[in-house]
């Protein structure tokens, strides 16, 4: 498939602020795109996303992943991208098994696809169990604080365009090992997930960041990939703290140059304010 141009450039009038001129100039940005991406599964539609269409392989495998719709990147048998008039198909072909259980446990759709939470058949279904996180990793908060502060020069897309989200997976020994942008920022996290899993990689040792609030798919996400630390430059919903203190995920938000705030399992961070190991 001929790729798609993640942004496309579009016209703007520039606006000036009270006490300024009324009259701009007419000017000019890029803006990202939001491309409808519909995921199939032998044959079936199970999902349509808007996304950003890049690393499209990496948000067919993380998707899948994150879903529960596979337990490995290997048990997708063959990955087709195929370009529409609408959008994107990414193909999919599952081993038996796990395309026999994903006929049982199909979503009730009113159409051949949907989106989000649309076509879950309970509330229960909404707020699906998830796994818990076990794990003996911890990180100093400071190293937190440097690595949210070195993901803006890696946000490449977002240098362009200012309006997109980046997942970046972080580990104490190696910094940032993988980023993933796009306009939503759990399909920057399905990228990230899509992303480690193809490099055989774990999300146990190390720190998720991202550019956005942590909702609760966030936590639902973070949990399924391992990863025992959820970082975010926004705060977290209610739900998302509640849910991630049952998953056992620990959530740091407003992450600033100056600190941040930890809402949960907060044992995972060292050289807290008033701890007795604290600089």
């Amino acid at each position: 498939m001929k790729p798609i141009a993640p942004f496309s450039r579009v016209e703007s009038r520039i606006v000036r602020r009270a006490g300024s001129p009324t009259g701009g100039p007419k000017g000019a940005r890029d803006a990202p795109e939001e491309t409808p991406v519909a995921f199939v599964y032998d044959g079936g539609g199970e999902a349509v996303m808007l996304a950003t269409p890049c690393d499209l392989e990496d948000f067919a495998i993380g998707f899948s992943l994150s879903e529960g719709i596979i337990g490995s990147a290997d048990e997708i048998v063959e990955l087709e991208i195929v370009g529409q008039p609408q959008g994107v198909e990414l193909r999919m072909w599952l081993t038996p098994a796990r395309r026999d259980a994903l006929v049982r446990g199909r979503r009730r759709r009113a159409g051949p696809t949907g989106c989000g939470l649309c076509g879950v058949e309970s509330l229960a279904e909404a707020l699906r169990p998830i796994p818990v996180v076990i794990s003996s990793f911890s990180i100093p908060a400071g190293r937190i604080v440097e690595a949210m502060s070195a993901l803006a020069p890696l946000q490449a897309l977002n240098r362009r365009t200012h309006a997109v989200h980046a997942a970046a997976f972080f580990t104490p020994d190696e910094g940032v090992v993988a980023i993933r942008e796009d306009v939503g920022r759990h399909n920057a996290l399905d990228k990230l997930a899509g992303a480690l899993a193809r490099a055989g990689r774990s999300a146990s040792g190390g720190v998720i960041l991202m550019t956005s609030r942590v909702s609760v798919e966030l936590v639902q996400k973070a949990a399924m990939m391992g990863a025992p630390v959820l970082a975010a430059v926004s705060a977290p919903t209610a739900l998302a703290v509640r849910t991630a203190e049952a998953a056992g995920v620990c959530i740091v938000g407003v992450v600033r140059d100056d600190g941040l705030e930890v809402f949960t399992h907060s044992g995972r961070l060292t050289g807290l304010e008033g701890d007795e190991d604290a600089a």
